[in-house]
């Protein structure tokens, strides 16, 4: 009886959504752009970029089309603006305020994982939020983490040696650093961000470890066509609704409430914990100051804290171990790159006449493994796209004009109250106008030319992406460059990392999921095969 009903509900919704869909179209001007033929009326484009072998095996197929922004056909004919041009994106991120706010869609599916924290919140609400959380992310406190960062890759320096080298008679492994990068990342967040030892690299089997291994990378990649469709209603219901949908007997759902009913218990101990001890250097003692404001207008609740935590929790380990990861991949293919950056390493020891740990200014004097990083970080963007929604009509300039469907060359695009809008990240990153005709090749010294400086403001790092940029940008942007640039050079200082012989059977695919995940045939979850040999 609860199926029946579920389904003649869904029907129903579908039914006058597509309705609503038809009428719609006749007047968007998008009707007018270039882009790729519609697949269906249910799925349109959605199952070739949700179901694509690898990230940009369709969206940069289309750029090269189309340009730096065309049309393409969601579920039940929806049309969505794709988006890649320079200016359009500085327009979309910063000079439009929160005019161009996330889908509903997707600020539900962030509610369903992580809380109504920093990732779900709009408006005012994210404005409050985002300047209570401020001090935890400056630059000066992320800096006074640095001891924290080098203590941790230290521990995982010592465990490959003790551990993993000694596992393989030849001495050079072939090690999947996937999980090894994660298990290192989350004790990280633990001890710098909340004063909190998880323990991890100490214990594969940790369940925080199982937990995010099991669900943001399987229960993310190649959703149902069923599950797409659904979801595509999602952005015209009440949010009433959609927290009835949480309780829907479908496997994926259960998953979700799981995942954030154990993220907010152990946030919750987090904090509690936090409250007592209330000192410290770490993000959350830090916060706790900041929100300890008399005034209500400046203050969270502690629902709101345990949500921020956990939505650190999930950003602060998953997306800097996936970018390392990606970093990892690239330089073992460059082994002259890989030579150039230990020089700096020795250089930068050689002139730390303390003897001791690399400082803040010793790792910003390495520029080049700064330029290697920032590479890696534009050829691999975890997040490959952001969706967005038009609040009010207004006009999109472009910085590159494109042909419509008529031929008329237009520099700027009319959009509606409601228009969809993806942002195309990993198309940006590779956008030969922005950074050359090598756009799809590896090149840090890209990032050491002085003429890179005139391409319009986009991200909120170096111009790239990765974490987005204008009021939305990731706030904790900082720590995550930082944590990346001592993981780096503890690995590279220490070990030669090379590819292994490339075959079928070891070549990686850099799959769709909700973050762009490293994955090798025949192989669940996931997958970044490196050998790894001991320099001293």
């Amino acid at each position: 009886m609860v199926y029946r009903l579920s389904a003649c509900l869904a029907l129903l919704i579908v039914g006058v959504i597509a309705i609503r869909t038809l009428v719609s179209r006749r007047k968007s001007f998008l009707r007018n752009l270039q882009g790729p033929k519609s697949q269906s009326f249910w799925l349109g484009n959605e199952r070739d970029l949700s179901y694509q072998n690898e990230v940009g095996d369709i969206e940069l197929k289309w750029m090269r089309s189309y340009g730096s922004v065309w049309r393409r056909t969601a579920c039940l004919g929806e049309d969505h603006l794709m988006v890649a041009d320079p200016k359009a994106l500085q327009y979309i991120l910063h000079g439009s305020g929160y005019h161009f706010p996330k889908r509903a869609d997707v600020v539900q599916f962030y509610k369903m994982i992580a809380g109504r924290g920093l990732l779900w919140a709009h408006g005012k609400v994210h404005q409050r939020q985002r300047r209570i959380l401020n001090p935890a992310f400056s630059a000066p406190q992320i800096k006074s983490l640095l001891p924290v960062f080098q203590n941790v890759a230290s521990k995982l320096v010592q465990k490959w040696k003790d551990e993993v080298i000694p596992s393989d008679p030849s001495g050079t492994p072939m090690v999947n650093v996937c999980p090894w990068l994660n298990r290192t990342t989350l004790d990280i967040i633990g001890e710098a961000g909340f004063d909190f030892q998880f323990g991890s690299l100490d214990n594969a089997q940790a369940p925080l470890v199982q937990l995010f291994e099991s669900w943001v990378t399987l229960h993310t990649l190649y959703p149902s066509e069923l599950g797409l469709v659904f979801k595509s209603t999602w952005k015209y219901l009440p949010e009433w609704l959609l927290d009835l949908f949480w309780y829907l007997p479908r496997h994926e759902l259960r998953q979700s409430r799981l995942f954030l009913e154990f993220l907010r218990g152990l946030s919750r101990t987090i904090v509690e914990k936090g409250m007592i001890k209330n000192e410290g250097n770490d993000m959350m003692s830090a916060l706790l100051r900041a929100n300890g404001s008399k005034d209500h207008n400046s203050t969270m609740s502690i629902d709101e804290v345990v949500d921020q935590i956990a939505i650190l929790l999930i950003t602060g380990h998953h997306t800097v171990a996936g970018s390392t990861i990606w970093f990892l991949w690239e330089i073992a293919k460059h082994p002259e790159d890989q030579e150039r950056i230990r020089s700096e390493i020795a250089s930068a020891r050689a002139k730390n006449v303390s003897g001791g740990d690399l400082t803040v200014a010793d790792l910003e004097s390495m520029v080049f493994t700064t330029a290697a990083i920032q590479e890696s970080l534009r050829l691999h963007p975890l997040f490959w796209m952001l969706a967005r929604e038009a609040e009010r009509d207004d006009v999109i300039p472009l910085a590159f004009p494109v042909t419509t469907k008529s031929g008329e060359q237009i520099s700027a695009i009319p959009v509606q109250k409601g228009t969809h809008v993806d942002i195309a990240i990993d198309v940006y990153h590779r956008l030969p106008a922005v950074w050359g005709e090598d756009a799809d090749q590896w090149n840090p010294q890209r990032f050491l030319d002085p003429e890179r400086t005139k391409q319009a403001t986009v991200g909120a790092y170096s111009n790239l992406l990765n974490f987005s940029g204008g009021i939305r940008g990731c706030i904790g942007w900082r720590f995550s460059v930082l944590e990346m640039q001592v993981i780096a050079t503890s690995l590279l200082e220490n070990f030669e990392i090379s590819l292994p012989p490339q075959n079928e059977q070891t070549r990686v695919f850099r799959k769709p999921g909700g973050t762009m995940a490293p994955m090798m045939n025949g192989v669940e979850g996931a997958w970044m095969g490196l050998v790894i040999k001991p320099l001293r």
